[in-house]
């Protein structure tokens, strides 16, 4: 008897592209995918960047943590967490314990390249941003490596090379069956894999 998929989680700075390449895995394994923030924005009943400026980081953390540990109970789901998840010491034992969690590595001056015209971020909106991510990264960099299993650097591959390498590592870590000689064809082309 085989187990079920695991639960695949993405975590790294805002704007690493958790949500972009934790559909794309999903997609690709056929698995179901969730955003946790977008899981949150439902619960609130408004934008994270609204319920920030109401109610305060704290708060909004809380919530977090709840939804978190939540969603972390589920089995065979891609899910794409916020990017300061790993702030609270039980998001990240949670994460590490129950699920299998990739850290999608990507330098502040990469992600200031990604968001430096989004408006929806509340922890980036401020004079400036590019220094308000280095803060960020400084902070969070060491609790993204204590929860994450696997570290992907971002750098400059497409999204269907980062997702071929994160497939890849699960694959080889025995957490993903490997892929069948005719699944090559669906890769390249995007479709979903045949199993």
């Amino acid at each position: 008897m085989s187990s079920p998929p695991p639960l695949i989680a993405c975590i790294g700075l805002p704007g690493s592209g958790k949500s972009t390449l934790g559909r794309q895995v999903a997609r690709r394994q056929g698995l179901r995918f969730i955003d946790s923030d977008q899981v949150i924005e439902g619960r609130l009943g408004c934008s994270i960047r609204e319920f920030f400026e109401r109610e305060g980081e704290d708060r909004f953390r809380t919530i977090e943590e709840q939804v978190l540990d939540e969603l972390t109970q589920t089995e065979s789901i891609v899910l794409s967490t916020g990017g300061g998840c790993v702030l609270r010491p039980a998001n990240r034992q949670r994460l590490h314990q129950r699920s299998t969690v990739v850290y999608l590595h990507s330098s502040p001056e990469e992600v200031f390249k990604r968001l430096r015209h989004d408006q929806s971020r509340p922890l980036l909106q401020v004079a400036d941003p590019l220094n308000r991510l280095r803060e960020l990264y400084v902070t969070r960099d060491p609790l993204y490596r204590e929860t994450a299993h696997f570290v992907i650097e971002t750098g400059r591959p497409s999204v269907s090379g980062l997702v071929n390498k994160v497939i890849m590592q699960l694959e080889l870590a025995g957490l993903m069956p490997a892929l069948a000689p005719d699944a090559v064809s669906s890769i390249a082309s995007g479709d979903p894999i045949p199993r």
